[in-house]
C-alpha cells in the first residue's frame, strides 16, 4: 500500500464537471503484418492479461481516507476485470482524421471511474486501408509522461511476433486497508501537517521568482534571494525573464467539452534545423509552437505585446516508470517569443529563453511543484481546488499553455502483431493552465503531435496543426538559406589569396603594368 504524494492528489482534486486530469494517446495501427490480419478486443484483453504485471498503475485502485482527511492510497485491485477497461467502437465511413479526432474528443472529455483502476483502452475500427486506432487514457495521478511511455512500451514488441513474457510468481493478495486504520493515520498526519507545510512553504519561497503567478508579485526576486540566504543556499541563480502571462483567447474558464487535432513532422527536418542553428531538437519544437501560436493569435486579432508563457514538464524520475506509480515531474516556466516578428530572431530568442530556463532549473530544487501542493491540508485541497481553479481562470492566468515533448523509441513497435504507425499524445487543459495543450513524442523517425483544446475557447483546433506545418516550412527555408550563406562565405574565403599569393600578384602587377594594372585593385577588393 502506497500513499499518493501531494502532487498526485492535486491531479485528483483538480477534477470537476469541466476538468479531467488524465493523459492519453492515440496509436494508429496497421494490422497487415499481424498473424490474424486484424486487432480485436479479445486480443487486447489477452495481451493485457499476460503483461499486466509489467504495468503497476494498471492494477491499482484508490483507497480513500474517510472524510478526505488525508491523501488516498494505492492498493492492488484483487477483482480487476479487464473487460471493464477495454472497449471497442467503429467509425462510420469514410473514417477520416476529422471523424477519428471527434470520436476521441468525446472519450477524452469523460472522467474515469474512481471505483476501478484509473485507465481505459478504446479500440477504434473503421479507418481507411484496414488501419485501426487505439486510444488509451490513464489518470495523471498514476503516471507522468515518461512513466506512461514506458508502460505503453511494456505492452509493445519489437517485431510482429509477440515476445515471450515470463509469468510472475504469485504473491499473496494485498488486504484492503480498514477504514478505521486509514482514519487514525489521517488524524495523526493532520497534527504534524503544519510543520511539514512550513518546510514546503520555505522551499517554495526560496524559488519564488520561478513560480507562475508568484513571480509577478512585487519584490518576488528579493524575497527569494533573502530566503535562500536564510537557508544557507549561496549558489547563484541565473536570472529569469519576466514570467507574467498575458491574457489570450484560450485563457479563462473552460467548458467540459474537448477537441483534438493531430499531425506529424519528419524528425530529420527538425534535426536539420537544430544542427544548422546549433540548438537542441526541443528548442526547435518550442519555436514551432511559438510560431504557430503567433499565427493563430494574429488570425484572431489577439496577439499580445508580451510573449506567451509556457509550462514545460520535466521528468525528475530516478526509477523506471514500470516499477513505480505516480508522478516524478517538475516544470520549467519559459517565455515563447510569440511577440518576435522575425523568424530567425524568434528562433534565437526561444533558444536563449530555454537556455536560461534550463540553467535555472539545474540549480533550483526540482520539488517546487510538489511543495506548492503540499502546503495545503488534504481536506482543503479536495474541497477548494476546483473553486480556486475556476477563480484563477476568471481573474488571471499562471501560464498560457502547457507544451510537452517526450522522447520515444526511434524504431517501429508492434501491438498484437500490428505495426504502430504513429502515436499522438494528449494532455490536460484546465482553467489555470489554459484551454490548450500541445504534446509531442518522437517515434520511428517522426515527431508526432497532439493538440487538445476546449472548443469554447479554441473553436478551430485543426488550424493550429496547419500553423505548425507552416512554421516548419518557414524554419526549413531559413535553414537552407543559412547553409547557402555559409557555403558562399566559405567559397569566398577559399578564393581569397593569402599573403604570399597577394605579394606575388602585386609583383606581377609591377612587372606588367599595362596588362595587369587592375589586378592589385581586384585583389584588394575581394576581402571587402
Amino acid at each position: 500500500m502506497r500513499q499518493l504524494t501531494a502532487l498526485d492528489t492535486q491531479f485528483l482534486s483538480a477534477e470537476s464537471h469541466t476538468t479531467t486530469s488524465h493523459v492519453a494517446g492515440v496509436a494508429i495501427l496497421d494490422p497487415a503484418c499481424a498473424p490474424t490480419g486484424t486487432v480485436t478486443r479479445e486480443g487486447l484483453i489477452n495481451l493485457l492479461r499476460e503483461r499486466i504485471h509489467l504495468a503497476p498503475p494498471l492494477r491499482m485502485r484508490l483507497a480513500d481516507v474517510p472524510f478526505a482527511l488525508d491523501r488516498p492510497y494505492w492498493v492492488e485491485d484483487a477483482d480487476l476485470d479487464l473487460r471493464e477497461h477495454v472497449y471497442e467502437s467503429t467509425l462510420p465511413a469514410p473514417g477520416d482524421d476529422d471523424q477519428l479526432a471527434e470520436h476521441v474528443s468525446r472519450i477524452h472529455a469523460r472522467r474515469l471511474d474512481r471505483r476501478r483502476p484509473l485507465w481505459e483502452m478504446h479500440l477504434i475500427q473503421g479507418l481507411p486501408d484496414g488501419r485501426v486506432a487505439l486510444y488509451t487514457k490513464v489518470h495523471h495521478c498514476a503516471i507522468d509522461g515518461v512513466s506512461g511511455a514506458e508502460i505503453l512500451v511494456s505492452l509493445l514488441d519489437l517485431s510482429p511476433e509477440p515476445r515471450l513474457v515470463e509469468t510472475p510468481p504469485e504473491v499473496p493478495a494485498e488486504r484492503t486497508p480498514e477504514q478505521i486504520g486509514l482514519l487514525a493515520g489521517g488524524l495523526a498526519r493532520s497534527v504534524v501537517h503544519p510543520l511539514a507545510a512550513l518546510r514546503s512553504f520555505t522551499r517554495a519561497v526560496a524559488d519564488l521568482d520561478a513560480i507562475p503567478l508568484a513571480s509577478a508579485l512585487p519584490g518576488a526576486r528579493l524575497i527569494a534571494r533573502a530566503t535562500r540566504r536564510l537557508l544557507g543556499d549561496e549558489r547563484p541563480r541565473p536570472e529569469l525573464p519576466p514570467l507574467a502571462a498575458p491574457r489570450t483567447p484560450f485563457n479563462g474558464v473552460i467548458s467540459g467539452e474537448r477537441s483534438f487535432a493531430f499531425g506529424s513532422i519528419p524528425l530529420e527536418e527538425i534535426r536539420r534545423v537544430s544542427r544548422t542553428f546549433g540548438m537542441s531538437v526541443n528548442d526547435v519544437v518550442m519555436t514551432l509552437c511559438a510560431s504557430a501560436l503567433r499565427r493563430w493569435l494574429i488570425s484572431c486579432d489577439a496577439l499580445p505585446g508580451q510573449p506567451l508563457i509556457a509550462a514545460v514538464p520535466v521528468a525528475v524520475r530516478t526509477a523506471r516508470g514500470s516499477e513505480t506509480i505516480g508522478n516524478q515531474i517538475s516544470a520549467m516556466i519559459t517565455p515563447l517569443a510569440t511577440n518576435v516578428e522575425c523568424p530567425k530572431e524568434r528562433l534565437s530568442t526561444v533558444r536563449s529563453a530555454m537556455l536560461a530556463a534550463k540553467r535555472r532549473f539545474a540549480v533550483s530544487p526540482a520539488t517546487w511543484l510538489n511543495d506548492v501542493c503540499a502546503m495545503f491540508p488534504a481536506p482543503f485541497s479536495a474541497l477548494a481546488t476546483p473553486t480556486l481553479f475556476r477563480l484563477a481562470g476568471m481573474v488571471g492566468t499562471g501560464v498560457n499553455l502547457i507544451v510537452s515533448n517526450v522522447p520515444g523509441p526511434p524504431f517501429p513497435l508492434y501491438l498484437c502483431g500490428a505495426r504502430v504507425l504513429s502515436y499522438y499524445p494528449m494532455s490536460v487543459v484546465t482553467d489555470v493552465t489554459g484551454a490548450l495543450s500541445i504534446t509531442c513524442i518522437s517515434y520511428d523517425g517522426r515527431l508526432d503531435l497532439g493538440v487538445v483544446a476546449c472548443p469554447a475557447r479554441v473553436p478551430d483546433v485543426w488550424s493550429l496543426i496547419g500553423h505548425i506545418d507552416e512554421a516548419m516550412e518557414e524554419l526549413t527555408t531559413l535553414a537552407k538559406r543559412e547553409r547557402a550563406a555559409e557555403l558562399e562565405s566559405a567559397a569566398m574565403e577559399s578564393e581569397t589569396p593569402g599573403p604570399e599569393e597577394r605579394g606575388t600578384a602585386e609583383g606581377a602587377g609591377r612587372a606588367t603594368p599595362d596588362a595587369g594594372s587592375a589586378q592589385p585593385d581586384t585583389v584588394e577588393k575581394i576581402p571587402a
